[in-house]
């Protein structure tokens, strides 16, 4: 598949915040190609033959590395996961220190996952490697929203016009951010669901709709998108209790029948069943595509690595 125009200009995918609508649709495109050969099995390419991969994580994670991991392998790479809890950064060495180190052994790409947002752009000013941030902070996780975005298209055609509900802790949500931008800039209407103190402060700024009732939220929704809540980022006494929680905010039959017939449900993972979903819906075949985001990240991917693999090899 060739392409006219750049997909990601500064030659490394920082956020979704930027990108245009064709940047996107090129990379839903190839994903797309990714995902059928991937289910047929032709998956294994020479796009990064010679080139190294390194997952650099300093938050855990499982399925984000691991499919870049695959994704990886299946065009040709030798992959390096980093684990920082034995590296050198829990003696004290800096992010720069570490990108000074990472620079001399000549990474091509660099999987960035981080607690500080910002963390990712600040390696790709200091290393000759293309950065993919795997998620910083509170920030962004570009690949997330690509991979929903994709999953999306193949149950509904189309990201325009759509009604999308995304529900649950905004506040602290990279993956939240990262589908407002994309959902937005593809014509889709964001809806956010969530108690008050669970809502960004800038929240007027990003161009949504915002419910507080869930039932209210959900009316005539295309898509039913969950977050779960990130305790380990709350200071404490954001939600009185999760029993609470999952009353008022937590999706079950009840509260997805206020949504369209065909509505989908969604989460990034991991999910909490009985805070922020109920397990007969999350497991239900003819709405959940949880099970489908997961083998789609596989796909866009490899989708993100192959146009970063155009560019090493245009400026080789």
């Amino acid at each position: 598949m060739s392409f006219s125009y750049p997909i990601l200009p500064e030659g490394h995918l920082l956020a979704i915040e930027g990108l245009e609508p064709p940047h996107i649709q090129a990379l839903l495109d190839l994903a797309e190609s990714y995902a059928l050969l991937n289910r047929q099995g032709k998956t294994q390419r020479d796009l990064l033959r010679g080139r190294t991969l390194i997952n650099l994580f300093f938050e855990d994670s499982t399925r984000t590395r691991t499919s870049f991991e695959l994704a990886g392998k299946r065009l040709g790479a030798d992959v390096i996961n980093m684990s920082v809890s034995q590296s050198s950064v829990n003696k004290g060495e800096t992010l720069l220190d570490t990108a000074s180190t990472l620079n001399a052994m000549n990474t091509d790409i660099l999987v960035v996952r981080h607690a500080q947002s910002g963390a990712p752009a600040l390696l790709a000013q200091k290393v000759s490697a293309a950065v993919i941030n795997a998620g910083d902070g509170t920030h962004e996780h570009p690949t997330q929203a690509l991979l929903d975005a994709l999953t999306i298209r193949r149950h509904k055609g189309d990201l325009h016009g759509l009604i999308v509900a995304i529900c649950g802790d905004i506040t602290h949500s990279r993956v939240a951010r990262s589908n407002i931008h994309l959902l937005s800039a593809m014509g889709a209407e964001v809806r956010l669901i969530a108690p008050p103190t669970l809502l960004p402060t800038d929240v007027d700024r990003l161009g949504v709709t915002v419910f507080h009732d869930m039932r209210k939220g959900l009316a005539g929704a295309d898509v039913v998108m969950m977050l779960r809540l990130q305790k380990e980022r709350m200071s404490g006494g954001l939600v009185p209790s999760a029993r609470e929680f999952f009353r008022f905010y937590g999706l079950d039959q009840e509260k997805l029948s206020f949504a369209k017939p065909d509505a989908i449900v969604m989460h990034p993972g991991p999910m909490n069943r009985g805070i922020e979903i109920d397990s007969a819906v999350a497991d239900d075949p003819s709405r959940s595509v949880i099970g489908e985001q997961v083998e789609m990240g596989v796909a866009m991917r490899m989708a993100v690595l192959d146009v970063l693999a155009r560019d090493l090899r245009r400026n080789a």
